[in-house]
């Protein structure tokens, strides 16, 4: 069963405070620090690549393919991770991507409001 874009939305934003909890234990150079934080980044790309094309058209400016992309070379090549490069990602790619999150959520209608039918 798929899961719902709201529900996917929220699965990255945990993800994405994770990250930012887990590096207060020490560099991305710390091995168990690079573990957690590519699993999260792992668990970004999954659900990166089960949003709809509607909502991920919604925010062009996010690299999307580039995120599952990731995804793919943590779970196939995890070994010849560069913790250099998941830094680069941490630092410039990860706060636009929680603010387009955030963007796309609001514009979701609230799961808990009854609909009209």
């Amino acid at each position: 069963m798929s899961r719902a874009d709201d529900e996917l939305l929220d699965d990255i934003a945990a993800a994405i405070t994770s990250i930012h909890s887990h590096l207060q234990y020490g560099p991305i150079t710390v091995e168990i620090v690079m573990d957690a934080v590519a699993m999260r980044l792992l668990e970004i790309g999954e659900a990166v690549k089960s949003l709809s094309t509607e909502i991920t058209n919604s925010e062009p400016e996010i690299k999307w393919r580039d995120i599952a992309g990731m995804r793919d070379f943590l779970a196939h090549h995890y070994f010849a991770t560069n913790p250099e490069v998941v830094e680069a990602v941490i630092d410039k790619d990860l706060q636009p991507l929680a603010d387009s999150v955030a963007r796309m959520r609001s514009r979701l209608p609230d799961a808990a409001e009854p609909t009209d039918g």
